[in-house]
C-alpha cells in the first residue's frame, strides 16, 4: 500500500471506531432508514431543519468500517448546509474525503448507503412541505435519477 492509502485506511478505521454525529435526535424534523441486506449495513439518519437549513444531523445503526466512515463524513458535510446545498451533494463529495474514488463495485453500496438515506430523508421532508405540484414532479424526477 502507498502512504496515501495507509493514511486513508487509518482515517476510515478511526471514523468507524469513533463515528462523528453518531446518535439520535429525539425531536427530529425528519428521519429515514435503509439497509443493505447483502452485507448487513443498516443506517438511520435524523435531521433537524430550521429556516431551510440542516441545523443538526445524526446517524445511528450498524455497518462495516466503510459504511460508518462514510456516514460520519456525510453528516459532517451536511451539517449547517441549506437544503438546496444538501440536494447537490454527490457521491464523489463523500468518496473523495476518504480516498474511496476507485472503490470496488462490491463495496460501493456500503459507502453510499448513508447518502441514499440522506437523500431519501431530504426528499421526504421536502415532499411534505411543498405546495406546488410542478415542484413536486421535479423533486420526484430528481429522486428517481439518483439510483
Amino acid at each position: 500500500m502507498s502512504s496515501n492509502a495507509d493514511i486513508y485506511h487509518e482515517i476510515i478505521v478511526d471514523y468507524s471506531r469513533n463515528p462523528i454525529n453518531f446518535g439520535k435526535i429525539e425531536n427530529h424534523d425528519v428521519t429515514f432508514h435503509d439497509s443493505n441486506p447483502l452485507c448487513g449495513d443498516s443506517i438511520d439518519i435524523d435531521m433537524k431543519i430550521d429556516e431551510n437549513k440542516v441545523t443538526d444531523i445524526k446517524f445511528h445503526g450498524r455497518g462495516c468500517a466503510i459504511c460508518m466512515a462514510c456516514s460520519s463524513v456525510l453528516t459532517e458535510i451536511t451539517k449547517g448546509k441549506s437544503l438546496d446545498d444538501v440536494r447537490k451533494i454527490e457521491k464523489n463529495d463523500v468518496l473523495s474525503e476518504l480516498g474511496l474514488e476507485h472503490l470496488q463495485a462490491v463495496r460501493i453500496k456500503c459507502a453510499l448507503l448513508s447518502l441514499k438515506v440522506l437523500k431519501s430523508a431530504l426528499y421526504t421532508y421536502l415532499g411534505k412541505h411543498m405546495d406546488d405540484s410542478q415542484d413536486m414532479d421535479k423533486l420526484k424526477d430528481e429522486a428517481a435519477s439518483l439510483y
